[in-house]
Protein backbone atom coordinates (compact mmCIF):
# COMPACT_ATOMS: atom_id res chain seq x y z
CA UNK A 1 0.00 0.00 0.00
CA UNK A 2 1.12 3.55 -0.77
CA UNK A 3 -0.04 6.47 1.37
CA UNK A 4 -0.28 9.85 -0.33
CA UNK A 5 -0.79 13.22 1.30
CA UNK A 6 -3.49 14.85 -0.82
CA UNK A 7 -5.08 18.29 -1.10
CA UNK A 8 -7.99 19.67 -3.08
CA UNK A 9 -8.07 22.98 -4.92
CA UNK A 10 -9.74 24.49 -1.81
CA UNK A 11 -6.59 23.52 0.16
CA UNK A 12 -8.31 20.85 2.29
CA UNK A 13 -5.61 18.33 3.23
CA UNK A 14 -6.19 14.60 3.70
CA UNK A 15 -4.53 11.30 2.89
CA UNK A 16 -5.33 8.35 0.69
CA UNK A 17 -4.10 4.78 0.50
CA UNK A 18 -3.56 3.04 -2.84
CA UNK A 19 -2.29 -0.32 -3.97
CA UNK A 20 0.17 1.34 -6.35
CA UNK A 21 1.06 4.67 -7.92
CA UNK A 22 -0.75 3.64 -11.11
CA UNK A 23 -3.87 2.83 -9.05
CA UNK A 24 -3.91 6.43 -7.80
CA UNK A 25 -3.54 7.75 -11.37
CA UNK A 26 -6.29 5.46 -12.67
CA UNK A 27 -8.76 6.34 -9.88
CA UNK A 28 -8.01 10.05 -10.20
CA UNK A 29 -8.56 9.86 -13.97
CA UNK A 30 -11.99 8.34 -13.36
CA UNK A 31 -12.91 11.03 -10.80
CA UNK A 32 -13.11 8.53 -7.92
CA UNK A 33 -10.81 10.45 -5.59
CA UNK A 34 -12.75 13.19 -3.84
CA UNK A 35 -12.07 15.61 -1.02
CA UNK A 36 -13.80 14.40 2.16
CA UNK A 37 -14.54 18.02 3.15
CA UNK A 38 -16.00 19.59 -0.01
CA UNK A 39 -16.37 16.53 -2.29
CA UNK A 40 -14.47 18.08 -5.20
CA UNK A 41 -12.60 15.77 -7.54
CA UNK A 42 -9.91 18.44 -8.10
CA UNK A 43 -7.36 16.60 -5.94
CA UNK A 44 -3.56 16.57 -6.20
CA UNK A 45 -0.70 14.80 -4.44
CA UNK A 46 1.26 16.82 -1.91
CA UNK A 47 4.99 16.62 -1.35
CA UNK A 48 5.69 14.33 1.58
CA UNK A 49 8.67 12.66 3.18
CA UNK A 50 8.84 8.90 2.79
CA UNK A 51 7.92 6.87 5.84
CA UNK A 52 11.04 5.14 7.10
CA UNK A 53 10.46 2.42 9.64
CA UNK A 54 13.02 1.69 12.33
CA UNK A 55 12.05 -1.93 12.96
CA UNK A 56 10.20 -4.72 11.24
CA UNK A 57 7.43 -4.38 13.83
CA UNK A 58 6.88 -0.67 13.09
CA UNK A 59 7.04 -1.37 9.34
CA UNK A 60 4.16 -3.85 9.68
CA UNK A 61 2.15 -1.28 11.63
CA UNK A 62 2.62 1.51 9.06
CA UNK A 63 1.76 -0.70 6.09
CA UNK A 64 -1.38 -2.24 7.64
CA UNK A 65 -4.40 -0.98 5.66
CA UNK A 66 -6.85 -2.33 8.28
CA UNK A 67 -7.32 0.97 10.22
CA UNK A 68 -7.92 2.89 7.01
CA UNK A 69 -10.42 0.31 5.77
CA UNK A 70 -12.21 0.49 9.10
CA UNK A 71 -12.31 4.30 8.88
CA UNK A 72 -13.74 4.21 5.35
CA UNK A 73 -16.39 1.71 6.48
CA UNK A 74 -17.31 3.93 9.45
CA UNK A 75 -17.57 6.97 7.17
CA UNK A 76 -19.88 5.01 4.87
CA UNK A 77 -22.10 4.02 7.82
CA UNK A 78 -22.24 7.64 8.97
CA UNK A 79 -23.25 8.83 5.51
CA UNK A 80 -25.97 6.14 5.25
CA UNK A 81 -27.31 7.09 8.69
CA UNK A 82 -27.56 10.76 7.73
CA UNK A 83 -29.22 9.97 4.38
CA UNK A 84 -31.76 7.66 6.06
CA UNK A 85 -32.61 9.85 9.07
CA UNK A 86 -32.04 13.51 8.13
CA UNK A 87 -33.91 15.78 5.71
CA UNK A 88 -32.17 16.47 2.39
CA UNK A 89 -32.62 20.20 1.78
CA UNK A 90 -30.49 20.24 -1.38
CA UNK A 91 -28.78 23.49 -2.28
CA UNK A 92 -30.90 25.33 0.32
CA UNK A 93 -28.71 23.92 3.10
CA UNK A 94 -27.13 27.22 4.22
CA UNK A 95 -30.47 29.03 4.39
CA UNK A 96 -32.20 26.18 6.25
CA UNK A 97 -29.29 25.63 8.68
CA UNK A 98 -29.33 29.32 9.54
CA UNK A 99 -33.13 29.29 10.01
CA UNK A 100 -32.90 26.29 12.36
CA UNK A 101 -30.08 27.95 14.30
CA UNK A 102 -32.12 31.16 14.69
CA UNK A 103 -35.25 29.24 15.76
CA UNK A 104 -37.18 30.21 12.63
CA UNK A 105 -37.47 26.61 11.39
CA UNK A 106 -38.12 23.24 13.03
CA UNK A 107 -35.08 21.89 14.88
CA UNK A 108 -34.10 18.75 12.99
CA UNK A 109 -31.15 17.09 11.30
CA UNK A 110 -30.58 18.23 7.73
CA UNK A 111 -28.05 17.72 4.97
CA UNK A 112 -27.52 19.21 1.54
CA UNK A 113 -25.09 21.27 -0.48
CA UNK A 114 -23.43 24.58 0.31
CA UNK A 115 -20.68 26.55 -1.33
CA UNK A 116 -17.37 26.95 0.54
CA UNK A 117 -18.27 30.62 1.08
CA UNK A 118 -21.68 29.72 2.56
CA UNK A 119 -20.03 27.19 4.90
CA UNK A 120 -17.45 29.77 6.00
CA UNK A 121 -20.22 32.28 6.80
CA UNK A 122 -22.21 29.68 8.76
CA UNK A 123 -19.14 28.75 10.83
CA UNK A 124 -18.28 32.41 11.45
CA UNK A 125 -21.85 32.98 12.70
CA UNK A 126 -21.67 30.00 15.08
CA UNK A 127 -24.02 27.73 13.12
CA UNK A 128 -22.89 24.14 13.75
CA UNK A 129 -22.11 22.40 10.45
CA UNK A 130 -19.96 19.44 9.45
CA UNK A 131 -19.08 17.92 6.08
CA UNK A 132 -20.85 14.75 5.09
CA UNK A 133 -18.38 12.01 4.15
CA UNK A 134 -18.28 11.47 0.38
CA UNK A 135 -20.12 8.57 -1.14
CA UNK A 136 -17.85 5.55 -1.22
CA UNK A 137 -16.96 4.42 -4.73
CA UNK A 138 -18.96 1.52 -6.04
CA UNK A 139 -17.05 -1.76 -5.93
CA UNK A 140 -17.49 -2.11 -9.69
CA UNK A 141 -15.57 1.17 -10.14
CA UNK A 142 -12.57 0.00 -8.12
CA UNK A 143 -9.72 -2.10 -9.47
Amino acid sequence: MIRYALACDHEHEFEGWFGSSSEFDEQQGRGLIRCPVCNTAAVRKQIMAPAVAGTKRSLRQTSDPQPQAMMMEAMGRLRRHVEENFDDVGDGFAKEARAIHEGKAEDRGIYGQATPNEVRELVEDGVPVAPLPPEPPKKADLN
